[in-house]
């Protein structure tokens, strides 16, 4: 982690136009299919310079994860202009994982990974599109070993990590991932301090990011059906109309749980990769980071909701999730209209029985670290407490 990246100078400074040099080199291509990245990624870089106070391995980190993002970008345009016909494939009705972050969601998309009628983004292929996997291989591709290599990398460097947030090559990964090809994602404030940037992603244009997302559907799904997508990132909720713009099909399962019971352990994870990549980290701020960015989301989607789209959303509770999961699973396919298989139904319940210690409520971390008062988690969102009758969950 310490090699000088050709992004980064002596100084630890972070250059645009040196960084997409470097991928252009790579791939040998200088075709990103339109520049709708290219503010997103000089607000990243410039926020990332000026606030984040990275230190080697941080900065090290960040070069890699930005090289990373141009050069799939190139390399996903790349495969489009030798095969047009990818435009044709059509992504319909897929469904999207809502949710405040710790509320069950992760071990849901896992379940419903297991449906060999579904098809979710797996972290290999997330990580690395190109080539587009092909079914014959999918299961042995030599990016899934590679893919479980990163991760193991990655626990061992951010200890604890595996068990706050659990992760495995062949399973799902939040859409984060996709919408960094246009370099507006939540993915970047998680391992840094940019709130500049952040600031700036509350309000930009989406609409550019999810035509993007929906673009690295089409190409993963090409050679490798099923076509019927499972989905999800807490941070949808944020830029839903974005979202429903592009995908105006799309399903929703939203889970539910109380916020003061999530919320602090949202910031230990901030906390775990920030404290590794900066020279400095204030669990405060990141604390009122979180808690603002989260009311802002619920706020968003519940309007959402609000204005006629009631129907197109199931809602989940994390204690029923906790003690039926697979009658959750069931309820949840009856209110799609869609059927749950026998062959889904095994699968789900082996991993379930497999996973239960995975499954249990996400440690304890203490509120006032990160300045949070009880209190004012639940007046503040009252609102959200209240309409889903989260202050009688168990």
């Amino acid at each position: 982690m310490s090699r000088q990246e050709p992004g980064a100078d002596a100084g630890r400074i972070l250059q645009v136009e040196p960084l997409v040099a470097t991928a252009c080199a790579r791939v040998d291509s200088d075709d990103f299919g339109g520049d709708s990245w290219r503010e997103g990624l000089e607000r990243l870089v410039q926020s990332l310079n000026t606030e984040a106070a990275l230190n080697e391995t941080g900065m090290s980190s960040m070069t890699d994860q930005i090289l990373a993002c141009l050069v799939n970008r190139l390399q996903i345009e790349r495969c489009y202009a030798r095969h047009p016909e990818i435009a044709d494939q059509q992504i319909v009705a897929p469904l999207f994982g809502l949710g405040l972050p710790r509320t069950g969601s992760t071990a849901l998309s896992f379940l419903l990974a297991q449906d060999p009628a579904r098809r979710s983004l797996r972290v290999w292929e997330a990580q690395a599109p190109c080539p587009p996997p092909v079914t014959a291989t999918e299961g042995s591709d030599e990016r899934i070993a590679a893919a479980q290599r990163g991760i193991d990398v990655t626990n061992e460097l951010f200890p604890g990590l595996a068990g706050m947030l659990p992760s495995a090559a062949d399973g799902p990964i939040e859409c984060l991932i996709l919408l960094a090809l246009d370099f507006k994602s939540l993915l970047f404030e998680g391992m840094a301090r940019v709130p500049t940037y952040s600031s700036w992603l509350m309000t930009c244009d989406m609409v550019p990011a999810y035509r993007y997302h929906e673009r690295v559907l089409k190409l993963l799904q090409w050679r490798c059906p099923p076509t019927r997508w499972s989905l999800k990132t807490p941070a949808h909720m944020l830029s839903i109309d974005a979202l429903d713009s592009v995908y105006p099909d799309a399903r929703f399962v939203m889970t539910h749980r109380r916020v003061g019971d999530v919320l602090a352990s949202v910031c230990a994870l901030y906390e775990t990769f920030i404290s590794i990549l900066a020279d400095r980290c204030d669990p405060i701020e990141i604390g009122m980071h979180n808690s603002d960015t989260w009311r802002t989301a619920v706020t968003r989607v519940l309007a959402f909701r609000d204005r006629g789209n009631e129907s197109r959303f199931h809602d989940l509770f994390f204690a029923s999730l906790q003690r039926d999961p697979l009658g959750e699973i069931a309820r949840l396919y009856d209110g799609l209209g869609e059927p749950l298989s026998e062959s889904a139904r095994l699968r789900m319940s082996a991993w379930a029985a497999s996973n239960a210690e995975d499954r249990r409520a996400p440690g304890q971390y203490p509120a006032a670290r990160f300045g949070l008062d009880p209190a004012r988690i639940a007046a503040d969102f009252e609102f959200y407490h209240d309409r889903f009758h989260l202050s009688d969950e168990h």
